[in-house]
């Protein structure tokens, strides 16, 4: 499944998470609940239970809530959601030495060291970018941040989701024509910790980063673009972003 921030219940989570930043925490528990009735797939439900495990008060709710987001995320088999597999078991881990299980503690916390790992998406991968580039060009870091303009990016970034290449495109400096490049990498790459359990539990976005080029291999002239307001509304959520970018 891939990540919709239009999927109704992704929807009720960010309202929720929005409830926890004002410290509704009530009503985020009700939304995040609802997220979970409305869940129909393994994706869904994993996201779900996740919220709702971080609502609950008692170690005993939360643990069990956290177990089950478990459960669906091992039937999701989704690479947005590997990411997630760390925080999961370091969680329950945690879970488990509150109420004094130190030998499940102890289990699951060997389980998150396992499962620390390169991710094994296939792709395809695409990156977007307002540059006039060909097939076979390489893609290095060492350029200035679309975000920051005083930060020298140390790596590429890349995803394997077409749409998300397009909004990388569409918030990319310059005023040149958006582009969506289909890319291979020519080496090792990681989850990006940018957007990887940060707001959303694994790497939804399927966004990585790469020390090594990337290569040029086509492009992609169909994808779904921002509206004019729907651009603005994302250059606004950058501009009012404190958080740091991990390079």
């Amino acid at each position: 499944m891939e990540f919709n921030p239009n999927n109704p219940v992704i929807q009720l989570c960010m309202q929720g998470m929005h409830m926890e930043e004002t410290a509704n925490l009530e009503e985020a528990g009700k939304l995040f609940l609802q997220a979970w009735n409305k869940a129909t797939n393994d994706f869904e439900k994993f996201l779900a239970a996740w919220y709702v495990a971080r609502s609950q008060a008692k170690v005993a709710d939360k643990l069990s809530w956290y177990e089950t987001a478990l459960e669906f995320a091992l039937k999701a088999d989704n690479e947005a959601v590997k990411g997630a597999f760390i925080a999961l078991y370091t969680n329950i881990a945690e879970c488990y030495e509150n109420v004094g299980d130190m030998n499940n503690a102890k289990r699951y916390h060997e389980l998150a060291l396992a499962s620390v790992s390169q991710p094994s998406d296939k792709g395809p991968f695409y990156h977007g970018t307002k540059a006039d580039l060909k097939a076979g060009d390489l893609l290095t870091g060492g350029r200035t941040s679309n975000y920051q303009s005083e930060l020298v990016m140390n790596h590429i970034y890349f995803t394997a989701l077409v749409n998300g290449a397009g909004l990388a495109a569409a918030l990319a400096k310059g005023d040149g024509t958006e582009h969506v490049y289909i890319v291979e990498p020519s080496g090792r790459f990681e989850d990006d910790p940018n957007v990887t359990n940060k707001k959303f539990p694994g790497n939804p976005t399927r966004s990585y980063r790469t020390s090594e080029p990337l290569k040029i291999v086509g492009e992609i002239r169909d994808w779904q673009r921002l509206t004019p307001e729907q651009l603005q509304q994302w250059r606004e959520k950058l501009a009012n972003n404190k958080g740091e970018i991990i390079n």
